[in-house]
């Protein structure tokens, strides 16, 4: 099960920064996406992976705080989303084959 990691980093304060800290954490084996945040200093990351290992990777760029961990509930609404989508389009092909 995937898991979403929100982690801050408190030196990243610039570009510069912000690409270290993204290609640090895109080291990590399990990592799916990874989404930074300059304005608050937040990471987040989503994949199969340890948060611990991400946080060690990550010091090496500069002080690092964790803020959350917890499942990446995403990946379920898109899917859902998806297959309301689809009956919504069948319900509608139907409609038009009726009043033909």
């Amino acid at each position: 099960m995937a898991q979403k990691v929100v982690l801050k980093v408190l030196t990243m304060t610039d570009d510069k920064t912000k690409q270290k800290a993204i290609e640090a954490a895109a080291d990590i084996f399990g990592v799916d996406s990874i989404a930074a945040d300059l304005k608050d200093q937040n990471l987040t990351v989503i994949g199969q992976m340890d948060a611990v290992a991400i946080v060690k990777k990550l010091k090496k760029v500069g002080k690092v705080d964790i803020l959350s961990v917890g499942p990446a509930k995403e990946e379920k609404k898109e899917e859902n989303n998806g297959e309301k989508e689809e009956k919504k389009e069948e319900n509608e092909a139907e409609k038009k084959e009726d009043n033909k």
